[in-house]
């Protein structure tokens, strides 16, 4: 089932659009790879609100979210993950307004930061409140669920705003294309029922934090969880073909994609072959993989 994507999202930069009664978002100006168009920041309530990912700590961007805030008393600022493109702004947000930061929790600490593939991690974050799966948020008008969904990073956390049956989703679920699930913190069987448990809830909209929303989110997320169970299969054909390596393997299923996405494509083979592993289906030897008779 292909993936509904929307690569014609455009928006403009530092600017805060309303996007329903309750939401508005502001685009930061970080295109990349891995950002698309850049970090939506959302916005969330009327004269109380919350701050759903902050975003990178560009002092334009910084600019627009001061514009942006002046008239509304900030409540909350949530994160979803403690990636630098999500968390940093956090801490100006706070200094500006006074509002706690909310988070599963601070960024995971694995040592060498160099297997990372995306935008880094804000090893410095430390959040004020540490939220659960099931928590509960209230504010001005408006009801949060927390919804604990790793896979993408271990501490990653999709808010769901009650009143608008809207499901924030942060990294784990893009408009634009697929997530990273980058080891040793990125998880593939975790990201796969994580990914589970948004398929059983029946939101109403996405919003995630790179591309526009999603507004028919059932078929998408079974699209999601498709491309991924597909991508896995084509591995253990890989496999069952002699190609042995993680580059050989990139080079046959990515053949068609920038690459610039190789070292991502790279890490989420890798995370789809120690998925393989747990299960018992695959076996490591060096550099190779092979399958378990």
């Amino acid at each position: 089932m292909p993936i509904a994507f929307d690569r014609s999202f455009r928006a403009p930069h530092g600017d805060a659009m309303q996007l329903s009664p309750s939401v508005r978002r502001v685009l930061a100006n970080n295109p990349g790879p891995f950002t698309f168009m850049g970090t939506g920041v959302y916005i969330l309530g009327a004269d109380e609100v919350a701050v759903i990912d902050p975003g990178p700590l560009l002092p334009q961007h910084l600019e627009a979210l001061k514009r942006a805030l002046a008239d509304v008393h900030v409540t909350h600022i949530l994160i979803t993950h403690t990636h630098a493109d999500h968390s940093p702004a956090a801490r100006a947000v706070k200094e500006w307004t006074g509002a706690p930061v909310y988070a599963f929790g601070p960024h995971p600490a694995h040592g060498d930061d160099s297997v990372r593939v995306e935008e880094g991690g804000d090893r410095d974050f430390v959040p004020d409140v540490r939220v659960r799966d099931g928590d509960v948020i209230t504010g001005g008008g408006w009801t949060i669920d927390c919804l604990h969904t790793p896979g993408h990073t271990s501490n990653h956390m999709c808010y769901a705003l009650r009143q608008e049956r809207a499901l924030f989703t942060g990294d784990h679920v893009m408009g634009w294309s697929t997530t990273v699930v980058s080891p040793p913190d990125g998880d593939m069987a975790d990201y796969i029922a994580s990914l589970k448990k948004l398929m059983a809830r029946h939101d109403r909209i996405l919003y995630p934090t790179h591309g526009g929303p999603v507004e028919n989110p059932a078929p998408f997320l079974a699209a999601y969880l498709d491309h991924r169970l597909e991508r896995e299969a084509q591995i253990v054909d890989c496999l069952q073909r002699g190609v042995k390596t993680v580059p050989d393997m990139v080079a046959a299923l990515y053949a068609d994609v920038d690459q610039r996405l190789h070292p991502a494509a790279a890490r989420s083979v890798e995370a789809h072959l120690i998925k393989l592993m747990r299960e018992g289906r695959v076996q490591r030897g060096g550099v190779a993989y092979r399958l378990i008779a």
